[in-house]
């Protein structure tokens, strides 16, 4: 990026002014010619962001979920609610959530990996909210069952990725999003199908796989996201997921599943987090007010491994 030049005018620089126009008074006075006015030139236009090329594309992406900024850390927050869907029965709602995603990314060079590409880390929290009270559970009651069971709240750590010039499979990466006017919107559906943690040893024969489907539709200003003086622009996200039943819900393999519907958007201050978020970070989750550092190369949680590491004793949740 190019910096923005401005020129500063100094008290000696106000005084030479001064004495100019004061001499070429006295010229005019003397017939003298006054010398043509040179007009300062505008600064060069800086090219915008090329959206048909897998360069400008990762470029878009890191705008996308991050800054240009290296190590700068964003906050994507959303809000919404959970439901239950069973057969022969209506949806209830079971509870209210509020989300956070503390995110940075960073330019890495890798010649294996066809050189420049960005590096994203990031930590997640999704806490369950009783729609009544409004406060974050402690203690939940199962409708079916009746049994008070522990809320274990989403505590990811880490949910890392990699933003590059070539899709997965090897081609060229391309600008998969609707553009309407100055808006564009992307589109990210994952079918997700694979070996549960929580499950056994035969789940291709007697099933138990983790079953669950991520929907996310992210919006912004395409003359923002191709404006390449800019360091951030500003994204909105709707998410929302079906899953199996969370399995600290105890619901014993019943049939049905839960899905949650929510919206929000990218944030770059601390202090436009809700209240309610960075007061339970603030108190449980200290770590979620930073992103992982760039190099972490841990494996990805997920709400499926985090439940079994804290069951097993590896985590410790907090104590509410």
């Amino acid at each position: 990026m190019k910096n923005v030049l401005r020129t500063m005018l100094t008290a000696s620089a106000v005084t030479a002014i001064g004495l100019s126009v004061a001499g070429d008074a006295e010229a005019q006075r003397r017939g003298a010619r006054r010398a043509p006015e040179v007009k300062a030139q505008a600064p060069a236009a800086v090219p915008a962001i090329d959206l048909d090329t897998p360069a400008g594309v990762m470029m878009a992406n890191r705008r996308i979920w991050c800054t240009m900024t290296d190590g700068e850390p964003v906050y994507w927050h959303w809000r919404g609610e959970a439901f239950s869907r069973r057969q022969g029965e209506k949806d209830r709602m079971l509870f209210k959530v509020e989300g956070l995603n503390v995110r940075t990314c960073a330019k890495m060079n890798d010649p294996a990996r066809g050189g420049d590409y960005v590096r994203s880390v990031s930590r997640e929290l999704l806490l369950f909210i009783d729609p009544v009270t409004n406060q974050v559970l402690s203690k939940w009651t199962n409708p079916w069952t009746n049994e008070v069971v522990d809320v274990l709240h989403v505590a990811n750590d880490p949910v890392n990725g990699d933003f590059t010039s070539v899709s997965r499979d090897g081609q060229p990466s391309k600008w998969r999003a609707n553009m309407i006017g100055d808006q564009w919107f992307l589109v990210s559906t994952a079918p997700l199908f694979f070996e549960n943690p929580l499950g056994g040893a035969f789940q291709s024969e007697i099933g138990g796989a983790y079953h669950a489907t991520e929907m996310f539709s992210f919006s912004g200003l395409t003359s923002a996201l191709t404006d390449s003086a800019r360091n951030n622009v500003e994204v909105a996200v709707a998410w929302s997921r079906m899953s199996d039943w969370l399995p600290w819900m105890k619901m014993g393999g019943r049939e049905g599943l839960v899905y949650f519907h929510t919206a929000g958007r990218k944030l770059t201050k601390w202090d436009d987090v809700s209240p309610l978020v960075r007061g339970e970070i603030d108190r449980n989750y200290p770590l979620y007010r930073n992103p992982p550092p760039i190099d972490d190369r841990r494996p990805n949680e997920t709400s499926w491994s985090y439940f079994k590491k804290v069951r097993e004793g590896q985590i410790q949740p907090p104590k509410r």
